[in-house]
């Protein structure tokens, strides 16, 4: 920390008048709420920024009264579901505190908790970006493309509707660059940190003159202030008036859809007259009414970019395929899937229903080939694992839906154990479809829904899987 003295008496006492400002901490919090204890700065640095005002202060948890009793809002995540308050006796300010329990594995947020936002000069950011892309579009992308950065140059809200593989990603480029070079701080937010894992390093090579932070769970720090974030929508929590676009990919992916909270930590980051883009291949009804409703942007594009029909699905029957695992063995039309596809060499995933039945099961398919290997949400190797599955180091994974979107392996072929199980919706079982054939060279590959008895879902998923190939390709 860097203090301007000024002397202003005989016995040369020193009086701190102002400070300079240390950029590594204004470009920390621009942006940002955060909690006053757990910044990665010393406490005292901290305090004497308050002292001088270039913090704003307010409480973790607020409380009105009402009728019968105290209402509370957590100030960070905007939580305002009362289960989700706990109250207990705090050892730090000893008196009865409260807390959100909803954003907690962010760090605790109390009632006797501040939080910080910067309340200090905000630099300008740089208006000159390049994009560094030598791809092409089909007319449809470049169609989507033009109306996307329309939307967002006249702050109008958007929604990109385009099937998996269409090549959304790309279509989101030039929209990001017209609105870095004016100046803009963009935001785009996910609902799975897969997502942000594929997404980073392909912006990163794309922008490469921009500042750009991944923000996820236990991300590593990152310097500079950045221009362009990509984050998990959970990260948003930590962010208030921050940023003058917000895209949100894959915005019907769970827990996004499920989670109020979420929804409003959307609106919470960015600033009042911002515009918002979401982005997603199977948009839900609540999504399609408010975009109709509030006369959003809408591109609808029914065709991937490489031309070819998406794959459509096949249902198999497994009839009781839980037990027979239990007892140790994979059922026979698992095992000949499975043994096909390592003989072929094509990389391959099979989604199941929950955890604890893929554990059972992998062991079982290690014996076919020892170098299968299974992922989950909880899975901190998980980044490490898709990665070997990519660069072809190992035959196959077995999955929970974690993997069901933002996972590009060219050739793939899919599987899912137990379609009928409630996890998966019509939606994930688009998204898990939409894992096949994204790839030019291999455009096509094998869908097969495994089921104990076929259900509206898997049905649905299919039917509209034939219905955008039939809008595609009128067939």
């Amino acid at each position: 920390m860097q203090y301007k003295l000024h002397n202003h008496n005989h016995n040369h006492n020193q009086t701190y008048k102002g400070l300079i400002i240390e950029p590594k901490i204004r470009d920390f919090f621009i942006g940002r709420i955060w909690i006053r204890t757990n910044a990665p700065f010393p406490q005292e640095k901290i305090e004497t920024y308050i002292k001088y005002n270039y913090f704003k202060r307010i409480l973790g948890i607020s409380s009105k009264r009402g009728f019968f009793k105290k209402h509370y809002t957590c100030n960070r995540c905007y939580n305002e579901n009362q289960s989700e308050f706990i109250h207990y006796e705090c050892a730090r300010c000893n008196q009865l505190c409260t807390y959100c329990r909803h954003c907690i594995n962010m760090g605790r947020v109390t009632s006797c908790t501040d939080l910080l936002i910067w309340n200090g000069a905000k630099p300008k950011f740089p208006t000159y970006h390049i994009l560094d892309w030598d791809g092409t579009f089909t007319e449809a992308q470049a169609q989507a493309s033009q109306q996307l950065t329309d939307s967002i140059q006249q702050n109008h809200n958007h929604l990109i509707h385009a099937v998996c593989g269409a090549g959304k990603t790309e279509i989101l480029f030039p929209a990001v660059l017209a609105a870095l070079q004016q100046g803009k701080r963009v935001c785009l937010a996910t609902p799975r940190t897969d997502v942000v894992l594929e997404l980073f390093p392909r912006f990163q090579k794309v922008f490469p003159n921009t500042i750009l932070h991944a923000y996820y769970g236990n991300a590593p720090q990152q310097q500079g202030l950045p221009q362009l974030i990509i984050a998990t929508t959970h990260q948003l929590y930590r962010f208030e008036n921050a940023f003058d676009v917000v895209i949100v990919d894959e915005a019907d992916a769970f827990p996004y859809t499920f989670d109020k909270a979420l929804q409003k930590a959307v609106f919470k980051v960015k600033k009042q007259s911002a515009p918002l883009a979401l982005v997603t291949a199977t948009p839900s009804p609540q999504i399609l009414a408010k975009v109709k409703r509030e006369k959003w942007g809408y591109s609808f594009i029914p065709k991937r970019y490489h031309g070819h029909p998406l794959p459509v699905p096949t249902f198999e029957s497994l009839w009781s395929y839980n037990k027979m695992i239990a007892k140790g063995k994979i059922p026979s039309k698992l095992i000949q899937w499975t043994k096909m596809r390592i003989a072929q060499k094509e990389p391959f995933l099979i989604f199941f229903p929950t955890i604890q039945l893929m554990g059972i099961a992998t062991p079982l398919f290690q014996q076919l080939h020892e170098d299968i290997l299974s992922v989950h949400a909880e899975d901190v190797d998980r980044k490490e694992k898709v990665t070997k599955l990519r660069n072809e180091e190992i035959p196959g994974l077995l999955t929970t839906t974690i993997l069901e979107r933002g996972i590009t392996i060219k050739n793939v072929q899919v599987a899912v154990v137990g379609a009928e199980s409630k996890i998966f919706t019509s939606s994930a079982l688009i998204q898990i479809s939409g894992r096949v054939g994204r790839n030019v060279n291999y455009p096509a590959g094998e869908i097969v829904f495994y089921h104990h008895g076929i259900t509206t879902e898997m049905d649905e998923a299919r039917n509209e899987i034939l219905r955008l190939n039939k809008e595609g390709f009128g067939k």
